[in-house]
């Protein structure tokens, strides 16, 4: 039969089941098709904080949102336009994402007296049934039957094996709904499965069965084509967060000329980045998992020493832990790049939701005065730059350098355009070859970058003292004198202030560089505050968008931007700690817009305070 086909401009898909149902998987396949077409997109995967809660319940759904278009995307998106749920608890805990008129495919078999009970359901209620769903396009299929239907009984797999398959019926009915070929997934299926050939073909089939049963439905179900986005010609590939991380990473060692170590103990959600990091030994990539935090960043202090790239990385409970070698560094002075993928807390908090709550840790979680220069990434792929930043500075000014991502861009994706070796910025690294005092060797002897010379250890005259305890000023001796603490505590403190010097200035993303109102983010908050803003000017509003990656030192004109303003908001998902920081140093009455949900900002919301604020 034929169906009614539309063309759209982009699309909000959320897929949502219990976390066996493979909805990452399924949402991760849907979203490489589209990166392979040309849709720009971003991703939000949602997973549940228990590692393994009861089947059904509503603390056991995963999600995964996509937004993709033919336009430039900049959010997962705020409402999704379509909902996927395999069962009743996945629709009540998501049903309030869904806009008014989307359309919801729901599997039947999810939807029975006992699902109804563990998704704490009224008894004698079905929304699939009680007319609940009126505003929405209600599509019911029974995925579990139609799935053990299109494998024969000779498959050679039991129930439970076949019912695994069912997420990939969806994904074939998805592919036929939105135009879209079956080739990525089916290579994928055979790289994945080449070694077990039943569950190849079972997921092949099912794939192919779900795609089919668009075109035998016997109601009408309308079909939709996005174009691929008009974005800047080159190679691009689809890039999560902790991906980039980590390549950030290898390519900052590999421009230093240096050897990578990793030394990491597995958090979430920084974990990924060591899985990544241990798959790319052919560039002289080192990881070490340790025993606990403290090991893993001793570990990467020691490699510094040593001559090597030292990085670590954690979540807030695990960058606590960190905070005396963090100091130990700082006192060293000696490169070492802390990564912190931010989550929700305190202690331990929400694992798997993300929070920007950590900014007055990075700042200032350390005893006595350990100043570390901290900068932080603003979308997924924004993470390779940021933190190839993190390794120069901590290579050409010899100190620790805080790197702040969060949950949000952690696991969300986006297209990336990656940049040709020789086309990354030098990292130049100047190891001591000689004593640079007449006859002797001063460890702490600055050059105009305030940085010490690195010596590695079996260099011949270059022997020197280290450890913790406060260091005479050039010698590095041992030192309790009064007078010499504080000059030593001022210029660490001056050295990180120096990398001012050596940073971009500030500069406004969207609308004039003076006026009414500033929106000023950092982090993770950038896709909703640009989207947001450049919904507000289009309805008239004057109001800009500056976006901060550089926060301890800030850009040296940020005074100049926001005096420029009459208004100043900061969205922040927290409290409210960049802005005591802008307050403080600036002394502007700086306005906070604070979300502490374990969720990321929805562009609307933003949009609504400016509007709040302007009208």
């Amino acid at each position: 039969m034929s169906n009614p086909n539309e063309t759209l401009e982009s699309v909000i898909i959320k897929f949502a089941g219990d976390s066996g149902d493979g909805m990452q998987l399924t949402g991760t396949q849907f979203t490489n098709t589209a990166a392979m077409l040309g849709n720009d997109l971003s991703t939000f995967p949602d997973f549940p904080a228990e590692i393994r809660a009861p089947q059904g319940t509503l603390a056991g759904v995963s999600g995964y949102q996509l937004h993709f278009g033919s336009v430039e995307i900049f959010t997962p998106g705020d409402h999704c336009d379509v909902l996927v749920v395999m069962n009743a608890a996945a629709l009540k805990a998501n049903l309030e994402f869904l806009r008014k008129g989307g359309t919801i495919i729901a599997n039947t078999d999810g939807f029975n007296a006992k699902d109804l009970r563990l998704a704490n359901i009224e008894a004698g209620q079905n929304p699939l049934e009680d007319g609940s769903l009126t505003n929405y396009n209600v599509i019911k299929m029974d995925v579990t039957k139609m799935t053990r239907a299109a494998l024969s009984t000779d498959s050679g797999l039991g129930v439970k094996e076949i019912d695994r398959s069912k997420n990939m019926f969806v994904l074939g009915y998805l592919y036929w709904m939105y135009n879209r070929q079956l080739d990525h997934t089916i290579k994928f299926l055979t790289d994945k499965f080449s070694k077990k050939p039943d569950i190849l073909e079972a997921n092949l089939k099912v794939l192919k069965a779900g795609y089919n049963l668009g075109e035998t439905k016997e109601e009408a179900t309308s079909r939709y084509s996005i174009g691929p986005a008009k974005i800047k010609p080159g190679i691009y590939r689809n890039m999560m967060g902790n991906q980039a991380t980590a390549i950030g990473l290898i390519a900052a060692a590999q421009k230093a000329g240096l050897q990578l170590f990793y030394g990491t103990y597995p958090i979430t959600p920084a974990s990924d980045i060591l899985h990544e990091l241990s798959r790319h030994k052919n560039f002289g990539v080192k990881t070490f998992q340790a025993e606990d935090e403290i090991a893993a960043i001793c570990s990467s202090i020691g490699a510094s020493f040593g001559g090597a790239l030292g990085a670590t990385a954690s979540s807030g409970p695990g960058i606590a832990l960190k905070g005396e070698a963090m100091g130990l560094a700082v006192m060293l002075e000696i490169p070492l790049v802390i990564v912190n993928v931010q989550r929700g807390g305190p202690s331990t908090g929400l694992p798997t939701k993300t929070e920007q709550s950590d900014l007055m840790q990075a700042l200032y979680g350390r005893n006595g005065e350990a100043p570390i220069p901290i900068v932080a990434a603003a979308t997924p792929s924004d993470c390779f730059s940021m933190v190839f930043e993190a390794c120069r500075i901590a290579l050409e000014f010899m100190t620790p350098v805080l790197f702040l991502s969060d949950g949000y861009i952690a696991n969300g994706a986006e297209p990336w355009a990656f940049p040709k070796a020789a086309d990354l910025p030098e990292i130049k690294v100047n190891f001591a070859k000689e004593k640079n005092a007449g006859d002797k060797f001063l460890p702490y002897k600055r050059d105009e970058k305030l940085s010490r010379p690195w010596a590695i250890p079996g260099t011949k005259g270059l022997e020197h003292r280290i450890g913790g305890i406060e260091k005479q000023h050039e010698t590095g001796n041992i030192s309790y004198e009064p007078a010499n603490h504080e000059f030593m505590v001022h210029m660490r403190d001056a050295k990180v202030e120096k990398i001012a010097d050596y940073i971009p200035k500030l500069t406004i993303e969207d609308g004039t560089e003076k006026g009414k109102l500033l929106i000023l983010g950092w982090g993770s908050t950038y896709g909703a505050i640009k989207s947001a803003v450049k919904q507000a000017r289009l309805k008239g509003y004057d109001v800009s968008h500056a976006h901060l990656r550089y926060i301890k030192p800030f850009p040296k004109n940020l005074g100049e931007v926001l005096y420029n303003f009459e208004h100043v908001i900061i969205p922040e998902l927290n409290t409210g700690q960049l802005i005591k920081v802008i307050r403080d140093k600036y002394l502007i009455p700086a306005e906070g817009f604070n979300k502490v949900q374990g969720m990321p900002f929805m562009a609307s919301e933003i949009l609504a305070k400016i509007e709040e604020k302007l009208k």
